[in-house]
């Protein structure tokens, strides 16, 4: 991992921007959400009734969305990474752990607030938003699938090669992309709410892993995958 002048990992200038401009994203949405911006507005409840999957969905569609958007439950991330704590605990790599565990378990909180402060109802699908009593922005799906992939790309990154860099990076953002489609269909948020989740969960994370030191050399990332070899 390259590093600068001052001895910090070199990606800490760019991820700092990432994140910055993720979090002033889910600002912006927020904002105009929240105010009425009519544009976004309107083009939000058409892309949501041309995408919806409809009130008379059969079950077996159904049961495909939900599987396809679980990932985005907090038991699901969860259940990834508390195995990965415990393997962080066990190495004593508890600098490591704390970034992980903050990223993952402050999210749906945060996330859980900017719906109280946005105050936007869901879509008015009877077999979508009508079904839920909390709000709609941001996503909670997306916000908690994207920090479980910034998490785990973040951790895995200097144990991976090249090629298996873009095959995971590939694959996270697959999954990303799938579990916010989604919550579309589903009829249970508008496509900003999608993308404002998305936001959030990339831009929060980010910030968790710079305060921490998290990214490939500094206090908190795993060893590279050379060093691993040279030590062994």
């Amino acid at each position: 991992m390259r590093t600068t002048r001052t001895g910090r990992p070199a990606a800490v200038r760019p991820a700092l921007v990432v994140a910055l401009a993720a979090l002033a994203l889910v600002a912006l949405l927020g904002t105009a959400v929240s105010t009425g911006v009519t544009p976004l507005l309107d083009a939000d409840r058409s892309l949501s009734d041309a995408l919806y999957a409809g009130d008379d969905r059969s079950g077996v569609a159904e049961t495909v969305l939900q599987v396809l958007t679980a990932p985005g439950l907090t038991v699901f991330r969860a259940a990834v990474l508390i195995p990965v704590l415990v393997w962080l605990a066990l190495r004593r790599a508890w600098w490591t752990a704390a970034w992980v565990l903050a990223a993952a378990a402050l999210v749906a909180p945060i996330t859980a607030l900017l719906k109280e402060l946005t105050g936007r109802v869901r879509p008015q699908f009877a077999e979508g938003g009508v079904r839920y009593e909390t709000l709609s922005f941001p996503s909670g799906h997306s916000s908690g699938v994207a920090a479980l992939v910034t998490i785990v790309l973040v951790l895995a990154w200097p144990r991976l090669t090249g090629g298996a860099r873009r095959v995971s990076v590939a694959g996270g953002v697959t999954l990303v992309l799938v579990v916010g489609l989604t919550r579309v269909l589903l009829g249970v948020h508008y496509p900003s709410d999608v993308v404002g989740g998305w936001a959030l969960g990339l831009g929060w994370t980010l910030l968790v892993v710079l305060a921490l030191g998290g990214l490939p050399g500094g206090r908190a990332a795993l060893p590279s995958r050379e060093r691993v070899e040279v030590v062994r």
